[in-house]
This record gives C-alpha cells, structure tokens and sequence, in this order.
C-alpha cells in the first residue's frame, strides 16, 4: 500500500517461481523498500535468497495479502489468467504468451499473420519426417526442440553444413537419444546476419519506453565455441527509436495487448542486408538480461512494475544513456546439472570480493548467512556482473573491473562479452537498423 505525503509508495510484492530465477529482482524490490515475500517450488533450489527477503513455503495463502503478484517464468500463465479474472493485479505470462515461447512454430505463425516476414521452416514430431525432410530439401538448418524440452539448451544445433550433411547427422544420432523426450521440434533454413535482440515491457495495453536492444552470448567459452547455456553474458542500450523493435515487436501489440500480459517481452532475430528475422519470443523476464537492465534503469523498479500491473498510461522508464554489459559468473557444474559434481566443488562455497564496494553485483543462485554470501541452490549460477559507459568500450571495461572484484573457488567466466559490438554495430548501421 502506497504511502502518504512526501514518503516514497511501499508495496507488497509476492514472487512465484520455479528455479528462483528472480532472486536478483526481489533482492532489488526489498533494498528499495517494499515487503518483499518469496516462493520457489524446486526443493533444490529452496535456499536461493535466504538472507536477502522473506520467503514463504507456501504463495497462495499469501495472495491476498500482496498488492502484485509476480511470477517470473514461462509455464505460468493460465494460473496468472485465473488471478487475473479474480480481480489481482499480476506482473507475468498469459497462455498465449507462454505459448508464443513454449511452441515455436506457433510463435512464427502469429509473427507471420501479424505482418513479420519469417525465415522458412517447419515442424516436426517425427524424427524420419525430418530427416526424409532434409535429404530431399538439402540446405543449412537450425535444429530447434519445442516445449519444456526446450531448456535442454545443448540440444539447440546451428548447422555448418550447405548441404544439410551434418544437420542430418544430429537428427539420427537424437532419434537414437532423444526420441522418448524431444516430442517436437522445429527445421528452420539458416540465415547469416548479426543476431539481435529487441525487448520491452509491456502494460497490458501498450509497451512502456524505452525499448532495450541487447546482443546474448550463448555459447559457453569465447568466440561461441562450446554448449549453448542460455546465456554467458550480454551487452544492451536503451532507446525511444529501433527500426528493429518496429518491424516486429511493435507490429504485435494488439495480438499481446488482447492476451492482457502485463511484463517484459523480449524477440530474438537475425538482421542482415534482406530484413530482419524473427527466430523466438521471451515472453518472461530475461537472465541474466533482467540483472543487467537494472544497470541500465535509474527509475525505482517497485513503481515501475506496480505502474506496469494497474494498467497506467505513458509509464515513463527513466534510463542512463550509453550502454550496458552483464557477465555471468559461474561454477561446476553450470551450465550442466551434476549434484555429484557439485557436491564435490561448489557445495556451500563462499563468494568473497577484495573490496567493500559491490558496485555491479547480482545474486544469481546466493544465499546471506549474517553478513556472509554462500553459493545456494546447485546449478552452478553464481552471480551477474554488470558495468556501464557512455560507450560500448567504456561498459566493458566497468563490467571486467567489477568482476576482477569476486572471488569465488572454481570460477569461471567468458573474457570477451561485448567484444563483437563493433562489427555489430558496423553491420547493423549500414543496413539501416541502428
């Protein structure tokens, strides 16, 4: 509940997750003042936060009790819908929104009949269609599973092949391993460019300005070599104007608008000298995206996101101009799940810095015991580190400063975030987009 006078609004916020992948933005909500109650359902991950705010074993006894209720991951939509319909104001999916990121195809198609160009492609649920597929279509593909399964990032593959040689390769070697788990998934042709991605929040009617532009790193070691983790490490800005944001994004506003989703949406694409080409939605928080916009944000997250949740008009989101970079720091046995390799190198370890000063600092899986932060949880996802700078070279150096700040046993991290920016930037500019 708002308070009166000149005091700044105090608010109830109830978090409801899966993984306690928002424990960074509840850290942030309590150090701004609000109550700040939270829930995670996976038992591994029940310590994530302790010391930082209140959690709660249980969320719906505590619904009525908050003034937003935010869920912070696909999966959740139709029970969001519900609390939706009981008159509670929720920060989170919708079913269509979740079903924007969860099936891929159906993803592509609402792009397509809102007016997006898409890449060709289609889905499967037959490993011999595909590859009966391929072989008669031979070209450069990009395998990608839909559904839950999805989040087995390793199995996202980018074929080198111009012939689809290798494409087919991985399509009978998952036949073999991945047949019982990997239901469906999606044959897309390949297109060459400079992957981009384009996100804003949304309010249940209209997107909020600015709009964040940001560049991911998925690969685990630098230069993309290694598994795909989701995301190693990103560089952003913000902006009133994208070209990017315009030719697909905004272009489903009324499809979004008509779901009644209220938070962050985010549509990842390849831009190259043809046009820009959607490859999937984010219909959720991003991380370690939503860490790295708290780098970037000056206004007070708690009013922001209640503004977001009632619906209110023009909501103006105060940014810093220039550019913002996030690293992930992590353990074993991330971005892989090991409870044995964790156990034996991870398990409790302390996260020290040299100095006071924690500048640029986001929990990822941490836990507080008095003063003392401990790795919690056991996926290895340690911390977000984040820098900014009136120019891109300016947010790396601030960014690698704040790492050079943590100590953590057996931790890892990628040297070279960000470092594409000029050739990016280059690209993007002759074509138009920037």
């Amino acid at each position: 509940m708002a308070q009166n006078g000149d005091q700044k609004a105090k608010y109830k916020f109830l978090f409801v997750t899966q993984e306690a992948l928002s424990a960074d933005l509840a850290w942030q909500l309590a150090k701004e003042g609000h109550d700040v109650r939270f829930y995670c359902h996976d038992q591994p991950e029940k310590d994530v936060g302790d010391g930082f705010f209140e959690k709660v074993d249980e969320w719906e006894k505590h619904k009525d009790w908050a003034d937003i209720i935010l869920f912070d991951d696909v999966g959740f939509g139709i029970k969001a819908d519900q609390l939706r319909k009981e008159g509670k104001f929720v920060f989170g999916g919708t079913a269509y929104t979740d079903n924007l990121e969860f099936d891929r195809e159906f993803g592509q198609q609402e792009l397509k009949a809102a007016g997006v160009p898409i890449l060709p492609g289609q889905n499967f649920e037959s490993f011999d269609e595909a590859i009966k597929f391929v072989k008669a279509n031979p070209d450069r593909y990009v395998i990608k599973p839909s559904g839950e399964i999805q989040d087995e990032k390793e199995l996202l593959f980018v074929g080198q092949e111009p012939d689809g040689k290798d494409v087919l390769q991985v399509l009978e070697h998952y036949k073999e391993t991945w047949s019982k788990k990997m239901k469906k998934f999606l044959l897309q042709k390949y297109a060459e460019g400079v992957e981009v991605a384009v996100g804003a929040f949304f309010n249940g009617k209209e997107f909020a300005m600015p709009v964040c532009v940001n560049f991911e790193h998925k690969k685990l070691f630098p230069n993309e070599i290694g598994p795909s983790t989701g995301e190693m490490g990103t560089n952003m800005y913000w902006t009133r104007s994208s070209p990017i944001f315009e030719a697909t994004l905004l272009k489903m506003k009324e499809k979004i608008a008509a779901s009644g989703y209220v938070g962050y949406i985010d549509i990842n694409c390849i831009a190259n000298s043809r046009g820009i080409w959607p490859l999937e939605f984010t219909s959720r928080l991003g991380y370690p995206t939503i860490s790295i916009q708290m780098e970037g944000i000056t206004s007070e997250w708690g009013q922001f996101i209640y503004d977001l949740a009632h619906g209110k008009e023009e909501i103006q989101l105060k940014s810093k101009k220039g550019f913002q970079v996030g690293i992930v720091i992590a353990i074993p046995p991330f971005p892989f799940e090991d409870q044995k390799a964790f156990k034996k190198y991870s398990e409790g370890a302390a996260i020290l810095f040299k100095r006071q000063n924690i500048d640029g600092i986001h929990i990822g899986e941490v836990k507080k015991v008095k003063d003392d932060w401990f790795i919690a949880g056991q996926s290895g996802y340690a911390l977000v580190v984040t820098g900014s700078g009136a120019a891109m070279s300016d947010a790396i150096k601030d960014s690698y400063l704040h790492v050079s700040n943590v100590m953590i046993p057996n931790m890892f991290y990628r040297s070279d975030i960000a470092q594409r920016w000029s050739r990016d930037s280059d690209m993007l500019l002759s074509w138009g987009y920037l």
